[in-house]
């Protein structure tokens, strides 16, 4: 005699399918969400480091020697106006300058956006 079973899948074994792809598409949604919602953070901080980094470059090219201090400027970009603040800030060898330079979008410096560091060297 011949066995006329056919071989398939149960229901039960179709609901648990479809419930283990309902979590992983909720997830892969949720994310893609976080991700699309963090983008203007991302881009605003891309920017500030930009600002940040044609600072440093400017002070690092500039012949003179910078003093101890601080100096103010501002600086458009992207459609956005920039502030930075650049110290110099004196090391414990006089041949050197710590150089910070922070970055907001207001002129008051209460966001702090970017903020990097970098090191100059007194040429002789």
């Amino acid at each position: 005699m011949k066995s006329n079973k056919i071989s398939g899948m149960t229901l039960l074994e179709v609901m648990v399918a479809l419930v283990i792809f309902a979590v992983a598409a909720i997830s892969i949604t949720k994310s893609i969400g976080e991700l699309i919602a963090n983008m203007p953070i991302l881009e605003e901080r891309t920017y500030a480091q930009w600002v940040a980094d044609n600072v440093l470059v400017d002070a690092k090219l500039d012949p003179v020697f910078p003093a101890v201090g601080k100096k103010e400027g501002r600086m458009e970009m992207a459609g956005k106006e920039w502030y930075w603040r650049k110290e110099a800030v004196k090391t414990t060898d006089d041949d050197f300058r710590l150089l910070r330079v922070s970055v907001s979008l207001d002129e008051r410096y209460s966001n702090i956006i970017a903020q990097v560091n970098t090191y100059v060297l007194k040429t002789k």
